[in-house]
């Protein structure tokens, strides 16, 4: 009995602990199981501990729990933290210079405890500043050198008015004086170029001063220098500057500014020949100024990383200003995001504008005010807020010059640092001193702050064998600590004793041990079975049988515990529904439920009132139309006894009563100040509204004015006269302006004499100017009103231009860069045609629009024709134009024409000519009206018929993304052809400005069709966060053909997107249609708009402003399918039952037909009729009343013909499956009903009903079901993985319904079935359920790879685990330095990658000859795992060659960076390059880069000779060949070997400089001259070099496209250039041939679906290839079984994906995509998707919320193995796809001619075995041949995979003593950049192959990581009638 009250009483205190919890979102004191005191305090702040021995409680809690429990208050330990502020003087304003408050102080933390620091600041007016100008001294910077010294005054002026107290000086660099960067020849040492200085890299000219004079007499000495390439050494001089303190002059308290100028890119560490030949050593980061102020160890250490600058000019307070002119003005613009504050400005070409440069990035640097915590331990975690308390974001802070700023330093002392407990940490990790400071700053806050990790005096004091523990145990802190073999809280009790006692584990209430639920132990310890679920001491307690609320346990906001939810903190009620706080109830004055009602669980109720109350018990007037609307007819009634409420019976049902008062309340202090027009005496009268101060009182407040404010009647009899002279003036004007019409066409002259028609008729624009927000545009046109004044008889034309960008000046840098007048441009066009606009033109898919578009293309292709260069217009839409005359009802035509820039003038010529005939060749146009525009310009024509005063103008507003930030438009009236008017207000002017954007707001898509039926129509509105927060954007409607209130209702208003919302949805109610529209025959089409306007908060406008709405009468069709795919009866069956179901729309009647296919004995058909409401008919065959005997067959039934309301759904047939077997008994029908098997015969029996399984760990999965009627023997459990087949599954025999499988892989799909068995044999299966294994820790990483690209930098790669165990989230790379004997000889350092997908890292600055060990692991849900190392010393490595490119979006790391760099991640992408030998600086960006991978990166004489090849998909070999650049040296090779066979001796010769290789840029023109040829390279031999050579071919293998072609023999004199020229003639003959139409591109690659939800898709593919640009895709998708063909166009060709909403769950689409290209559309790629999700019984088309969702058709073949048989037939094989999603029930592969030609063939492949095979025979010898293979399931075809192949047979000549055959050798490269150089490569003199095997090999670059590719090709050759060579490739890697 004692025990019982034990474990009840300590039962109890863990539920009140638990319960406590509520009030805090986590007790990490409880959750910290610590096991002594100080583990205790140590937890985190406000943790105690309790050390009376009579304590039950939890010891170790917080101090309000253990005080609850019963601890003495004065027995508790606690901890303290402290802080001190040491030094705080206050701010002195008259002193100029940065000052901080406090200065110094100190504080102690407990882990997870934050303390918040108020800080001030001042920054002076004019502070003390150094300025020192760093300038580049290369020979280009001439003209800049000279501009600066004349600037001496101006920049006197200058720096004093940037301060009082200044110093400036001067510095100058050029490069390292070194080759290659320096032409080291004697002559050029001593004069690089004419009157100039020797090179040198840096010297500091003139020290830091505060003379003027002196700094501007000693610049005057300068003379230029100059160097050999492009990139300069800057930043060797940024060092020297930034640590060389005292020689250049830097003040402690001062500013220092470095201002730095150059026009090139820059030199970084290891991006150098030297360094990277071992010859130069890293950085020191030391001062090496010799007395000249000449850098000294230039020659002898490379240059500094980027991260190694950031570190110190951070250190040493310096702020970088980077002048650069535009040639660099991007890299330096990616530089400025790596430093914390950092300027860039951009220079003219001879920096005639760096004084303006400098001022502006002053000012901008003082307006970017942030504050850093430099040094910071890495235990602590610094927030800076504003004075409101909000954190504040990088540049919040907007300190005022020459005033004191305030903000607050939040600091918090972490509980956790890697998951393991802060006082674990180094003790130089948990303290040391940081200094808080505004970046611009020198003066810091000094802060010492340590980590507080208190002790515990009591464990120091130990009582032995103590009587509290029995003897058993010691007593330490009130606790006992049990001898081995003791056990229980008070060691007493008996491991061995008591060890098995179950009766201990059974509770009170309970009849089993530990409840059932667990395994009972020693001394009466339960452990549950599953402690996720069940918990207590007897395991009594389910977590999952908490009250629930909405369906959520705890209504989501707190967790099960004990029985009981304990709720988070602000939540309280018995399912945590309640919020403890009131904001849910606050009025709009900040109020509780507006003093009207109580706030109860988060809601207020409101007292009884009979007025309609808010949700915060507010009067509700928003529904009456506002409080003044609402109430005006009763204030009428009553005070005056007017308005519509004057008869008394109605006034008195008014619900308040009026005061009438001499004077008002002032509108603020009331709820609404109201005045009307009283309509019996045209008097105002005024009266304020207000809610009653007394709560009891249910009435308004109103307030009446007593006196009325009306209108003097004196002047009344005024105005009969004033309306009779108004009368006869406007008839006096009548007749002049009658006069003037009829005088004007006799006699023109007489006009001047009229005083009101001296003028006559003006035309000019409305508006002087237009400001524009981009963000708020909605259109890229401007319709700009031009009016007409005077007579407006007459028709006038007047002709108009715009141009853009006339803000820019004429030495501005766009503007000096002239356009190419060849170049391509896009010509938009607008004509009026003399045709009415129709709605059916408004749509692109009507019959009407395509006629017109074809009529309108043709015509103006015959015009445009006479255009040199111009193409086919494309894009034709047609439009209304409103506010255009008379002719606003006729069609606006707008296409775009493509021509030659040069060509503007014709075709506006051109254009004009045709307009003003009236005839487009033969499209009627009317005259007057059009526009032509390019990408700059525009011109264009309007049309004033008589009686119209105003037309719009429809101005192109050339929007780029380019623009400047503020840019303008001028339009100008320039001359009126046709009529008599002038011109008076000329010029208009257009501003737009452009916003940076937060936040992108787009509708999903341009159109959207609802039927009426729908009753609503849900418009989704997305957001595109680029910037995270709060935003808002109006919507609004408006009609079309569609009428508000009439089909629909309007709606308007504002969405608000919270943080991290990205949709949100806007309901637009449908309405029925009217009896009168229903009689109507004309059905037209009802159409409304919805746009969004006005973004707030820096959002702006995306692509789809507007979106189309289109109301269709049509209901949705039925849809009727089979139930089932499959149905199975007996032979002894009566009847064969065959059930057709219904879906959607269900009211009306509807027919299908159906009919047998494939049935022995029977051909049946006939319809199947559903009535109203019926949802399920059966087609009920007999097959005893069909001749012949019954026998076992399969045959498919068929729905065909459905009525015209209906449509066939996804299961069209059925497969009907008649076996033999015995009649069905009625249980076993009912059984069968139910959907289970049917039965074997004989009493087998039935399947198991009701299996479930559940994962309960990594490796374990539970099932268990309902027991089967007729005592089986036993169950039989199979099991397998998903996607294997089920013969193959394992099978456990188990004696009661449930069964456990162990031993799974853990995060797998699993599927099981059940059977029970009898004496009779096994039973029926059950259906088959899916489960998959819990996540576990992952496994270690793949082997680590190391780049070294220097002795100490390295980039380490390494594979996923190929035990992922479930979704890598993230990467750990730890790095230590390492001694011989493995030990660690210094500080390891780690860093953490948050995306999986980077599985690289560089790192620099790494200690040079140095062992590190490096150790990688990987992360999931659940933990992390192991680690994968290895040691490597990279001074004893290889260099690799220049040419190897840093890998794009790589993580790099400083390796000795301060520890707030360890987990600054830089990515590669934006780390600058400039290749040694290069004229022109280049970046790693999109000129060295072809669809985001590094195709190749070649240097030249000067550099290093190499090459790098592109990895190709197609199973081809390369022969590869050693490569030498010409006067260079070697610094890797690629090499070819053959191994021979027995007794064929082979010789290899090198032979060197007989190569030429030509490499050009590529053209849109197709001719041959050099520079219109592809961006190849091909190589051509000399003569001589191959005396038994004659064939040559040549094969461009890769992703996208292949091309084959040859050349054929020539005379052996040829020259180089000769074979070079015939190659490329023959590569563009054959790519000419390739395809039938040049331009048009080729099937986009790649169909990838991804499933968003049960009914959304997104559809991604990748960029075909095609000649010219493309312009847009197509995507077409509908339901496989057919139904209505959906169309999406995409217009930016840069979109490469589509998101479809609109899915139907559980019903496979086929999916189209075209590209298309200015020559036309593409072909299509098509694929197949099902999305597979649970859906709503009561609506099958709608999935149920929550419910899992999965793509189910089958993911690609394996890849694709060719073997040739002969040299017509081949064997294709591959394996089944890695995902099938169900069985494979075959294969479909087709194969066509790659290059066009003959028919496409198409093989059925049955079966689903691993590996299959095909022989395909009829194939024609050397033609490339494309073959696809697709996967089928019942679900439809997956995606396919491609291979190209060749079966290459030759026949040769007599080229050589030793054989007919001859050499064939592939070597077509893509090249980045046009230039020309000399490679040497490695023949074979002797080209007889024997048998025998080739290694080659070839250095692959693909998505970004470095690889060295193997590859084994098996050749067998034979010689077959003396000529013909047949080749077998076998391929294995």
């Amino acid at each position: 009995m004692g025990r019982w009250t034990l474990h009840l009483s300590v039962g109890i205190g863990l539920l009140a602990v638990l319960l406590a919890c509520c009030y805090a979102e986590v007790n990490y004191c409880f959750a910290s199981r610590a096991g002594t005191c100080s583990e205790c305090l140590q937890s985190g702040k406000d943790c105690a501990y309790c050390p009376e021995e009579t304590f039950n409680g939890p010891r170790c809690d917080l101090y309000s729990n253990i005080l609850a429990h019963g601890c003495r208050a004065a027995a508790i330990i606690t901890a303290q933290s402290s802080m001190i502020i040491e030094k705080k003087q206050q701010i002195n304003m008259k002193l100029q210079q940065s000052q901080v408050s406090p200065q110094r102080m100190s504080m102690t933390l407990l882990p997870g405890e934050e303390k918040l620091v108020d800080v001030e600041v001042f920054a002076p007016t004019k502070g003390p500043l150094d300025l020192y100008i760093l300038m580049d001294f290369s020979n280009s910077m001439a003209d800049d050198l000279d501009n600066l010294k004349r600037m001496g005054k101006e920049l006197a002026v200058l720096v004093e008015k940037l301060s009082d107290d200044y110093t400036i000086g001067f510095g100058k660099f050029v490069d390292k004086v070194i080759e290659p960067q320096t032409d080291m020849r004697p002559s050029k040492l001593r004069e690089p170029w004419p009157n100039s200085d020797p090179p040198f890299s840096f010297q500091n000219v003139i020290k830091l001063t505060k003379d003027l004079n002196f700094f501007t007499s000693e610049l005057q000495k300068e003379m230029i220098s100059g160097n050999l390439d492009a990139p300069e050494g800057g930043f060797d001089a940024i060092l020297q500057a930034a640590v060389c303190k005292d020689k250049i002059g830097w003040r402690t308290q001062s500013t220092h500014l470095l201002v730095f100028s150059t026009e090139s890119a820059f030199h970084y560490e290891a991006d150098g020949v030297n360094v990277l030949s071992g010859i130069l050593s890293r950085n020191d980061e030391k001062c090496h100024l010799d007395g000249a102020g000449k850098y000294t160890e230039d020659i002898n250490q490379d240059y500094p990383s980027i991260p190694t600058l950031v570190r110190l000019l951070g250190k040493h307070n310096i702020i970088p200003i980077f002048a650069v002119t535009n040639h660099s003005y991007t890299y330096y613009k990616k530089l400025q995001k790596y430093f914390p504050i950092a300027e860039v400005g951009l220079l003219q070409e001879d920096s005639s504008n760096i004084l303006q440069v400098l001022e502006t990035a002053f000012e901008n640097i003082r307006s970017k005010m942030s504050i850093r915590a430099e040094d910071k331990p890495k235990a602590f975690e610094a927030q800076f807020l504003s004075t409101s308390g909000n954190v504040a974001q990088y540049g919040d802070f907007d300190f005022k010059p020459g005033a004191i700023g305030k903000f607050k330093m939040l600091l918090k002392a972490q509980r956790k640092f890697d998951e393991n407990p802060v006082c674990q940490m180094d003790p130089n990790e948990k303290e040391g001193t940081m200094r808080v400071k505004p970046t611009t700053f020198n003066t810091a806050v000094n802060v010492k702050a340590s980590v507080l990790c208190p002790t515990c005096d009591c464990e120091k004091t130990v009582v032995t064998k103590a009587a509290r523990c029995h003897g058993n145990g010691d007593l330490v802190c009130g606790k006992c600590h049990c001898y081995e073999g003791w056990l229980s809280t008070f060691c007493n009790c008996s491991a061995t004793t008591s060890a098995l006692v179950t009766s201990q584990c059974i509770g009170p209430g309970t009849t089993e041990p530990c409840s059932g639920r667990g395994d009972c132990l020693e001394c009466g310890t339960c452990v549950c079975y599953n402690p996720d679920q069940f918990e207590g001491d007897y395991c009594q307690y389910d977590k999952t049988q908490c009250q629930r609320y909405g369906g959520f346990l705890c209504n989501d906001r707190g967790s099960c515990v004990m029985g009981h939810c304990a709720c988070t903190q602000g939540w309280e009620g018995n399912a945590c529904e309640c919020p403890k706080s009131n904001q849910t109830c606050l009025d709009s004055k900040g109020g509780v439920c507006n003093g009207r009602g109580k706030c109860v669980c988060g809601r207020c109720e409101c007292l009884n009132s009979g007025i309609e109350m808010t949700a915060t018990c507010e009067p509700n007037f928003q529904a009456q139309l506002g409080v003044c609307e609402s109430s005006r007819s009763c204030v009428q009634c009553q005070a005056w006894k007017t308005g519509e409420k004057k008869e008394k019976e109605e006034c008195d049902k008014c619900p308040f009563k009026i005061t009438l008062v001499d004077e008002l309340k002032e509108s603020d202090q009331v709820l609404d100040s109201c005045s009307f027009r009283d309509e019996d005496d045209d008097c105002t009268y005024y009266y304020t509204v207000d809610n009653p101060k007394d709560p009891a009182v249910n009435d308004l407040e109103v307030q009446v004015l007593e006196k009325k404010d009306c209108p003097p009647a004196s002047l009344l009899w005024l105005l009969p006269l004033l309306l009779f002279l108004l009368l006869l003036l406007a008839l006096l004007l009548l007749c002049c302006w009658k006069y003037c019409a009829c005088c004007k066409t006799c006699c023109q002259s007489c006009l001047a004499l009229l005083p009101c028609c001296r003028r006559g008729r003006m035309v000019g624009f409305k508006e002087d100017e237009y400001l524009l927000r981009q963000s708020l545009l909605t259109s890229d046109h401007l319709d700009t009103p031009m009016v007409r004044t005077g007579p407006p008889k007459g028709t006038d034309v007047v002709r108009w231009k715009v141009t853009d960008n006339v803000h820019r000046g004429p030495n501005h840098p766009q503007a000096l860069i002239k356009p190419n007048p060849k170049e391509t441009i896009q010509y938009p066009i607008s004509l009026r045609l003399n045709r009415l606009f129709s709605e059916n033109l408004s749509r692109p898919e009507s019959r009407d629009s395509e006629q017109l578009r074809k009529e309108v293309a043709d015509n103006l292709n015959e015009v445009y024709k006479q255009i040199p260069g111009a193409q086919k217009v494309q894009k034709t839409a047609f439009r209304m134009q409103r506010n255009a005359g008379k002719r606003q009802d006729y069609t606006i035509m707008d296409t775009v024409l493509s021509a030659p820039r040069g060509s503007y003038p014709d075709i506006v010529k051109l254009t004009e000519k045709n307009i003003q005939s009236g005839n487009f060749h033969n499209l009627k146009v009317v005259p007057g009206y059009y526009t032509v525009a390019t990408d700059r310009v525009a011109a264009g024509a309007i049309e004033f018929q008589e009686g119209v005063e105003s037309v719009d103008v429809h101005v192109p507003l050339f929007v780029k993304d380019e623009d400047d930030d503020k840019k303008q438009l001028q339009v100008e009236a320039v001359d009126v052809p046709l009529g008599i008017a002038g011109i008076a207000k000329r010029f208009v002017n257009i501003t737009i400005i452009k916003e940076h954007a937060s936040s992108v707001f787009s509708f999903l898509q341009p159109a959207y069709t609802y039927s009426r039926q729908d009753g609503l129509a849900n418009i989704p509105v997305s957001r595109e966060i680029i910037e995270d927060g709060r935003t808002q954007v109006t919507y609004s409607t408006r009609d079309l053909t569609a009428k508000d209130k009439k089909d629909y209702v309007g709606v308007e208003g504002d969405l608000t997107y919270g943080p991290g919302e990205t949709q949100k949805i806007v309901p637009v109610r449908l309405l029925e249609r009217g009896e009168k529209d229903g009689l109507l025959e004309d059905k037209q089409v009802k159409q409304f708009v919805m746009d969004l306007s006005n973004p707030r908060q820096g959002a702006k406008l995306g692509r789809y402003p507007r979106t189309t709405v289109t109301i269709t009468d049509q209901p949705e069709p039925s849809i009727m399918m089979f139930k089932k795919g499959t149905q199975n009866f007996t032979t002894s069956d009566p009847t064969y039952t065959i059930p057709v179901v219904r879906t959607r729309n269900q009211d009306s009647p509807a027919t299908v037909k159906w009919r047998t296919k494939k049935a022995q004995r029977f051909e049946l058909s006939g319809p199947l009729k559903f009535g109203p409401g019926e949802s399920e008919r059966n087609i009920v065959i007999d097959p005893k009343s069909h001749p012949g005997p019954i026998h076992p067959e399969t045959f498919q039934l068929e729905l065909f013909d459905p009525s015209s309301n209906a449509s066939i759904g996804e299961r069209k047939t059925t497969i009907i499956n008649v076996t033999d077997g015995a009649p069905r008994s009625p249980e076993i029908a009912a059984i069968q009903q139910m959907g289970y098997p049917k039965p074997k015969p004989s009493g087998y029996l039935a399947a198991p009903p009701n299996l479930k399984a559940k994962a309960t760990g990594p490796r374990n999965i539970r099932l268990n079901w309902d027991p089967v009627p007729g005592n089986p023997m036993g169950y039989k459990v199979k099991y397998w993985i998903y996607g294997d087949p089920e013969k193959d599954a394992q099978v456990i025999d188990v004696k009661t319904p449930q069964a456990e499988l162990t031993n799974l892989y853990p995060y797998c799909d699993y599927e099981t079935r059940v059977c029970a068995y009898n004496a009779m044999g096994d039973g029926y299966d059950t259906d088959v359920v899916s489960c998959q294994t819990l996540e576990d820790v992952p496994g270690e990483p793949g082997r680590l790879a190391f780049n070294v690209i220097s002795p100490t930098v390295t980039q380490v790669s390494w594979a996923e685990p190929a035990e992922t165990n479930g979704n890598i989230t993230a990467y750990e790379v730890i790095y230590t330095p390492i001694n011989d004997e493995l030990k660690p000889v210094g500080a390891p350092k780690k860093v953490k990658i948050d995306n999986p997908k980077k599985r690289m890292l560089l790192i620099e600055n790494l200690q040079s000859g140095q062992i590190y060990q490096y150790k990688v692991r990987a992360k999931n849900s659940v933990a992390w795992g192991p680690f994968r190392d290895a040691t490597i010393n990279l001074a004893s490595q290889p260099d690799r060659p220049l040419s190897i490119p840093i890998i794009p979006d790589i993580p790099i790391v400083d390796a000795e960076a301060g520890d707030e760099y360890d987990s600054f991640l830089m990515y590669s992408s934006e780390v600058l390059k400039s290749p040694g030998g290069s004229k022109t600086p280049s970046v790693s960006g999109d000129e060295f880069m072809m669809n985001g991978k590094w195709e190749q990166n070649f240097l030249f004489p000067g550099g290093s000779g190499t090459r790098n090849l592109s990895a190709s998909s197609s199973p081809m070999s390369t022969l590869s060949s050693n490569y030498r650049g010409a006067g260079g040296f070697t610094t890797d090779t690629t090499t070819t070997t053959y191994l021979s066979g027995p007794g064929s001796p082979r010789r290899l010769d090198m032979i060197g400089g007989g190569t030429e290789v030509i490499m050009r840029k590529r053209s849109e023109n197709r001719g041959y001259t050099e520079e219109n040829i592809r961006d190849s390279i091909v190589m051509g031999d000399a003569s001589n070099k191959f005396p038994d050579q004659g064939g040559y071919t040549g094969m461009q293998s890769s992703s996208q496209s292949q091309f084959g072609y040859s050349l054929s023999q020539g005379s052996r004199a040829r020259t180089p250039s000769s074979d070079v020229n015939e190659a490329l003639y023959n590569l563009d003959r054959v790519l000419q041939d390739a395809r039938l139409t040049p331009g048009v591109p080729d099937t986009p690659s790649r169909l990838v679906f991804s499933a968003l939800g049960p009914t959304a898709l997104k559809v991604s593919w990748q960029e075909p290839h095609c000649e010219k640009d493309i312009l847009g895709y197509c995507v077409l998708y509908q339901l496989l079984n057919g139904g209505e063909v959906k169309r999406i166009n995409v217009t930016n060709p840069a979109e490469n994906s589509v998101i479809i909403q609109d899915l139907l769950p559980n019903h496979s689409y086929l999916f189209k995509v075209k590209a298309q290209s200015q020559e036309g559309w593409g072909p299509e790629r098509e694929g197949v998707i099902t999305i597979e999700s649970a859906v709503d019984p009561k609506s099958p088309l709608s999935p149920m919320p929550g419910s899992p969702f999965t793509l189910s058709t089958p993911s690609a073949p394996g890849p694709l193995v060719f073997t040739a048989l002969s040299p017509d037939s081949l064997q294709l094989s591959w394996e089944k796809p890695r995902k099938p999603n169900g069985d494979i029930l075959g294969y479909v592969v087709t194969c066509e001619q790659l290059h066009g030609g003959g028919d496409m063939r198409s093989f059925q492949v049955n079966g689903d075995s691993a590996e299959t095979s095909l022989t395909v025979p009829n194939l024609t010898e050397n033609i490339p041949y494309k073959f696809k293979v697709q996967a089928r399931t019942t679900q439809g075809f997956g995606p396919e995979r491609e291979g190209i192949i060749t079966i290459e047979s030759q026949d040769g000549s007599a080229l050589s003593q030793y054989t007919n055959q001859s050499t064939v050798r592939r070597e077509v490269f893509h090249m980045p950049t046009e230039v020309r150089t000399n490679v040497s490569h490695t023949v074979l003199n002797d080209p007889f192959f024997s048998e025998g095997t080739m290694m080659t090999t070839q250095h692959t670059e693909t998505s970004g990581v470095l690889t060295r590719q193997i590859t084994k090709e098996v050749v067998q050759r034979s010689v077959v009638g003396g000529a013909t060579i047949t080749k077998k490739m076998y391929y294995d890697s």
